[in-house]
C-alpha cells in the first residue's frame, strides 16, 4: 500500500525521536547498583583532564610535591561539588542537566604566567574576581538563545567533538611526548578498548550496552597489566586522606592578574554554551535560554567557590558529553553520583591514584568513540537547518576557521597574547564566526 507524504514525514519524525530517546531520561533514576558503575564512566572520562591542570601549573611554577598534591585534591573536591550544583540545581544556579564540571586547559596559560610572576595567591584571587564575568554574562544569555539556530548550534557541537579528537589520539598513542608514542603496543591496546566498546554498544543488552565504556576501560586495565603499563607504586605513595582547607594557599587580588583571566573566562563561557546545547541534544531535552542562564551562572559561582578552596576556575567538560549518546544514559542522578565520587577522590587521594594510573591508550580508545560521537551529534543537529547556500557558507567558514587554529596553532603566534588566548580555542573561533555570519548574512 503506498505511503502518503504525511505518513513518510511522520515515519521519519518517529525514527528521529526514537534515535534520540535515551535509555534513562534526564529525570529517571537507574537502580543504585547500576547507577554507580555508570557514574564511574563519567569519572574516568573527566579525571585525567581535571588533574592535568593542577599538575601542569604546579610543575611549571616549581611548586613542591606536597603543594601539587594538595592542588590536585582540592581540584577534584571542588569539581565534584560544582558538578552536583550544576546537575541537581541550587535555587537559580545550575542548568539541571547532566553536565560534569572541572578546570579547563584554557586557564593553564594565564595561571602559569600569573603564578610565576605573582605567586599562587594572585591566581586564586583572579579566579574569584574573574568568576563575576560569567555571573554577569549569565544575566543576558537567556535572551541570547535566538543567536543559536540549528546552523549555529550544529557548528558549535560539531567543533567540540572535532577539536578534542586530537587529544584522544594522543592518549591512544601513549601520551604526547612519551618515548613510546605511537608504538604498536599502545595503538593495539587503544584499538582493543575501542573495539570492545563498539561491540558492547552495538550488540550488548541492558547494562552491557549502557556500561560499555566502563567495561571497555576495565578490559583495558586488565590487558595493560602484562604490558607493564600500570604503576601501582603511585597508589602506595598516595596519602590516605586530604581535607581541603579554604584559603590554605592564600589569596591576593591584583588587577593585572585579573585581566589575564578575562579572556579565558569569555572563552569558557562560549564553550559551556556549546556543551549545554550538546548535552540537551543527546539527552532529548530542549535547552532553553533559561537553561543557558542557569548553567553559566553555575560556572561563575563554581569558579568563585573554587578560588577559596585553592582550585582553578570551573567549567563544563566536553569529554563527558559523548558518553550520553553512546550509552543512552542521560540521567541526572548518575552524574550527581559522579560528582559525589569526585568529592570522595578529593578527600581520599589513594582512590584518585587508582584512577590516575589509567594508561593513556585505555582512555584514548574510549575517547575516540566519545569525542567522535559528540561531532556526530552536531552533524545530526544540522538536519534541523535548511541547507541553503547561505547556511552552507556559514558551516564552511566556521568549521574551516575553527579547525585551522587547532591543526595549525602557529597561525596565531605573531598576534598579541590576549588575542591568542581567545582564538586558540577552535570552539570559540568557529562559534564566533558562525554567530557573526548568522547575524550579518541576508537570509533571503
Amino acid at each position: 500500500m503506498p505511503v502518503g507524504n504525511n505518513e513518510v514525514t511522520d515515519t521519519v519524525s518517529n525514527k528521529r525521536e526514537t534515535a534520540v530517546k535515551p535509555l534513562y531520561s534526564i529525570d529517571e533514576k537507574p537502580p543504585l547498583l547500576v547507577a554507580i558503575p555508570l557514574a564511574f564512566q563519567h569519572v574516568f572520562a573527566a579525571f585525567s583532564g581535571i588533574v592535568a591542570v593542577p599538575l601542569v601549573v604546579g610543575g611549571a611554577i616549581g611548586l613542591p610535591v606536597e603543594d601539587i598534591s594538595f592542588l590536585v585534591s582540592a581540584t577534584l573536591f571542588v569539581s565534584g561539588i560544582v558538578t552536583i550544583m550544576q546537575t541537581r540545581g541550587v535555587g537559580p544556579i545550575g542548568a539541571r542537566i547532566p553536565v560534569v564540571m572541572g578546570t579547563d586547559f584554557t586557564f593553564v596559560g594565564p595561571s602559569i604566567s600569573v603564578g610565576s610572576a605573582m605567586g599562587l595567591p594572585a591566581v586564586f584571587g583572579a579566579t574569584v574576581a574573574g568568576s563575576f564575568i560569567e555571573i554577569v554574562l549569565s544575566r543576558f544569555l537567556g535572551s541570547l538563545r535566538k543567536l543559536f539556530p540549528p546552523v549555529v548550534t550544529g557548528t558549535v557541537v560539531t567543533l567540540i567533538g572535532l577539536t578534542i579528537i586530537p587529544v584522544a589520539a594522543d592518549w591512544a598513542a601513549g601520551g604526547n611526548g612519551s618515548p613510546d608514542y605511537g608504538s604498536l603496543g599502545n595503538l593495539g591496546l587503544a584499538a582493543a578498548v575501542l573495539v570492545t566498546v563498539m561491540i558492547l554498544n552495538q550488540w550488548g543488552k541492558g547494562f552491557f550496552r549502557s556500561g560499555s565504556i566502563l567495561i571497555g576501560i576495565i578490559a583495558g586495565y586488565i590487558m595493560a597489566w602484562p604490558l607493564g603499563l600500570l604503576d601501582p607504586a603511585a597508589i602506595s605513595s598516595a596519602s590516605w586522606i586530604a581535607i581541603p582547607s579554604p584559603l590554605k594557599l592564600g589569596m591576593e587580588f591584583r588587577l593585572s592578574a585579573i585581566l589575564a583571566f578575562v579572556a579565558a573566562y569569555i572563552v569558557t563561557t562560549v564553550e559551556t554554551v556549546g556543551d549545554l546545547l550538546a548535552v540537551g541534544e543527546a539527552s532529548g531535552c530542549k535547552v532553553t535560554g533559561d537553561h543557558l542562564k542557569r548553567g553559566i551562572l553555575a560556572d561563575g559561582v563554581g569558579s568563585f567557590i573554587a578560588g577559596f578552596f585553592s582550585a582553578g576556575p570551573n567549567t563544563s567538560f566536553s569529554q563527558n558529553v559523548g558518553i550520553i549518546p553512546i550509552t543512552g544514559v542521560a540521567s541526572r542522578f548518575v552524574v550527581i553520583l559522579a560528582g559525589l565520587i569526585l568529592v570522595v577522590t578529593g578527600l581520599f587521594p589513594k582512590v584518585g591514584a587508582l584512577v590516575a594510573i589509567m594508561p593513556g591508550p585505555v582512555l584514548g580508545g574510549a575517547g575516540i568513540i566519545m569525542f567522535g560521537m559528540i561531532a556526530a551529534t552536531g552533524i545530526r543537529m544540522y538536519s534541523k537547518a535548511v541547507f541553503s547556500r547561505r547556511n552552507m557558507l556559514i558551516i564552511a567558514l566556521s568549521l574551516g576557521t575553527g579547525m585551522a587554529v587547532v591543526v595549525r596553532p602557529g597561525i596565531l603566534s605573531r598576534l598579541p597574547e590576549s588575542i591568542q588566548t581567545i582564538f586558540s580555542s577552535g570552539i570559540t573561533t568557529g562559534s564566533m564566526v558562525a554567530i557573526i555570519l548568522n547575524l550579518i548574512l541576508p537570509k533571503d
